[in-house]
């Protein structure tokens, strides 16, 4: 893969951007979001560049399985294990701004600031 066609989270990978691994595996890295949109926003990314979830095919269902594994014991690690949200966007218009897969893992410590259905 070349310079040009790496997306930001394979640089950090590979580490050539500095970032703070919460968790790695031979799998997928867990980092902070450097935006936060909740008192706890993780990223969970797959090593292997899988541009969007669509783009996935059924070799790739162990790592998606493994995946869903990493984030709620995440979760749970962070303290958050009983209530999160695991957030996939697909593709521009859903709001994915990176071209590779990720998880958004996100939770309120605060009891005043809980999520509810009505603002997904």
């Amino acid at each position: 893969m070349s310079t040009e066609t790496k997306t930001i989270f394979t640089k950090i990978i590979e580490r050539e951007l500095p970032a703070e691994f919460l968790y790695e595996d031979e799998f997928c890295i867990v980092i902070r979001d450097i935006n936060p949109q909740a008192s706890v926003h993780l990223l969970l990314i797959p090593r292997k560049p899988i541009a969007r979830l669509v783009d996935s095919d059924e070799h790739d269902h162990q790592l998606l399985g493994h995946l869903m594994l990493v984030a709620g014991n995440i979760a749970k690690e962070m303290g958050v294990g009983d209530a999160f949200r695991l957030v996939i966007n697909n593709g521009e218009g859903a709001g994915q701004t990176v071209p590779h897969l990720h998880f958004h893992i996100l939770a309120e410590h605060s009891e005043t600031h809980k999520f509810s259905e009505t603002n997904l």
